[in-house]
């Protein structure tokens, strides 16, 4: 059986060095992007971003992009 679910890293931002689980669509990838809400709730949410990773390791990672405006 396939996963429905993956922990993705997160890179950069307050949340650097965290993960979040995620789940995965039918075709077994996860969201493009990941909302990360701050101690302020929605006032102080950062936007990830997917992207690919090669070589060992998680296949994907969220990287930072700022706030969410």
């Amino acid at each position: 059986m396939t996963a429905t679910t993956a922990d993705i890293p997160l890179i950069g931002g307050s949340a650097d060095g965290e993960s979040v689980r995620v789940e995965l669509d039918a075709t077994g990838r996860p969201p493009l992007t990941h909302h990360h809400l701050g101690d302020g709730g929605l006032a102080d949410a950062e936007i990830y971003e997917l992207e690919s990773t090669s070589g060992d390791g998680p296949p994907w990672h969220y990287t930072c992009r700022g706030p969410v405006t």
